[in-house]
């Protein structure tokens, strides 16, 4: 045995790492261990609890590290932070549910002055049986996760428990857990390997301008299927083109991604193999945007408004749904249904439809077209219809998908309701969603809520000048 360097004691035996490892109560076997080493069960206890506190703050401070680290690393595109994403909330080990606690307390305190971090873009799993229900493992967490999501709009949240997620799922297999990217990537499903979302990605998507096809048919329901399958064939067109590009590029053209093995099969690969034979397990989206103009511009009423647009507007996305499944059988690749991102395509794709058409009410009359195949965020409706409308595309748009409710106020104050919106979500088998509500945040002393014109933790009002301006993120 060799002596302490500080006490110059010698310990009458060693440590178990095996046994003395992190636990959030009490470790009979770890204390037990430590006593044979130091002689003193109540020194032994003391220095095992003293041990798991220093690995709770070095857990905070690696987590602060992480969130800061994303926020402040302008490594993208020459000057933009990353485009990240973390999913967690399934590991119900002692270890695994420090980390989630501790990422989840770092972006309740938020950046160096308060700010909201807006990346990682942080997304909670949710799984019956490990968070979701009372008495479930991590269901602490479940609870936690819905606290900061009330103050600092993420995490959002992915349902394991709908059907097209639940049958992938394998308890303990965290490759088997569905993941989000970004805004709303999901990639899961794959023809050529094994199905799972580590290691892999999306190899590019092409978006459809629905209403610009509704309004080219003039109303006609079949002129519109009949563009519409045309500009499915251009969409899958086009990707196999880029395909032909990319695929010739070798590994060192990758030189993280591919020269260190992260994506699939891509370690089997040596440094001036081309990349070809490993972007079989990438997926191939084809998306839309716009369908409740698209079906108001069609029979003069959107999904919100009436069944037979709901009828209307579940055939449009079923019908591209069959198109890359049947791409995907007769080519042997990864083809998906993308229910786009567009937040810039929403207002380029409009533009360009105004140009053509003019300003058409309900069509081209907002500056923006409606995201995927969301009800327009402009119409009166309750939380719970909403829901139901928008959760059967969910289940269509393999690629990804997305829904948002808007809540007024500041929903730290009641987050029993805000809990409820997410259970009800879950319970429609949306695949991921989130709860957007007002942020607002005083720029001097940093706090984070709801400001009226008074600040309520510095009391400094707005004034008319405009020196004072609250900036609100919706």
């Amino acid at each position: 045995m060799r002596a302490c360097e500080f006490c110059d004691i010698t310990p009458a035996a060693d440590i178990d790492f095996n046994i003395c490892t992190y636990s959030e109560g009490d470790n009979i076997a770890a204390v037990e261990n430590l006593t044979t080493v130091v002689g003193s069960k109540k020194l032994a206890e003391k220095i095992y609890r003293q041990a798991c506190k220093d690995v709770e703050e070095e857990t905070h401070q690696a987590m602060e590290a992480l969130i800061h680290n994303f926020n402040t690393l302008h490594s993208r595109a020459g000057a933009q932070v990353p485009f990240s994403s973390i999913n967690y909330g399934m590991d119900t080990s002692a270890e695994g549910r420090l980390a989630t606690r501790e990422v989840l307390n770092a972006i309740e305190a938020g950046l160096g002055n308060g700010e909201t971090p807006i990346f990682p873009i942080s997304v909670f799993q949710l799984k019956a049986g490990v968070n979701y229900n009372v008495g479930d493992k991590n269901y602490d967490l479940f609870r936690q996760a819905c606290r900061v999501s009330a103050k600092r709009l993420f995490p959002n949240f992915v349902n394991l428990d709908a059907p097209y997620n639940l049958q992938y799922y394998k308890p303990g297999d965290y490759n088997s857990y569905v993941a989000t990217m970004g805004c709303r990537t999901r990639v899961m499903s794959n023809v050529n390997g094994a199905e799972q979302s580590g290691s892999r990605g999306n190899f590019s998507f092409v978006t459809i301008n629905l209403p610009k096809l509704a309004l080219e048919a003039k109303g006609s329901i079949d002129e519109f299927f009949k563009l519409y399958d045309k500009y499915i064939t251009i969409c899958h067109d086009y990707l196999l083109f880029r395909l032909k590009t990319i695929e010739e590029k070798h590994v060192y053209n990758f030189p993280f991604l591919m020269g260190q093995g992260v994506w699939m099969d891509s370690d089997k690969l040596k440094p001036t193999d081309k990349i070809k034979e490993v972007l079989k397990h990438a997926s191939y989206s084809i998306g839309f945007c716009g369908l409740a103009e698209c079906l108001v511009a069609l029979i003069g009423e959107h999904h919100g408004q009436s069944e037979k647009a709901q009828e209307l507007g579940l055939k449009i996305v079923k019908h591209l749904r069959e198109r890359t499944d049947e791409y995907t059988k007769l080519e042997k690749r990864n083809w998906t249904t993308f229910g786009t991102p567009a937040e810039s395509t929403a207002g380029q794709f409009q533009r360009a439809n105004r140009k053509q058409y003019g300003i058409i009410k309900g069509v081209t009359s907002r500056d923006y077209m409606t995201n995927s195949s969301h009800v327009p965020v402009y119409f009166p409706i309750t939380a719970h219809k909403k829901i139901q409308i928008e959760a059967p595309y969910h289940a269509l748009c393999n690629a990804g998908h997305i829904a948002y409710i808007e809540m007024d106020g500041d929903p730290t104050k009641n987050l029993s309701a805000f809990e409820a919106i997410v259970r009800a979500m879950h319970d429609a088998n949306m695949g991921y969603f989130s709860i957007n509500h007002p942020v607002d945040r005083d720029p001097v002393c940093g706090y984070t809520g709801i400001i009226a014109n008074e600040c309520p933790h510095c009391h400094r009002k707005e004034i008319e000048r405009g020196t004072f301006h609250i900036a609100r993120i919706l």
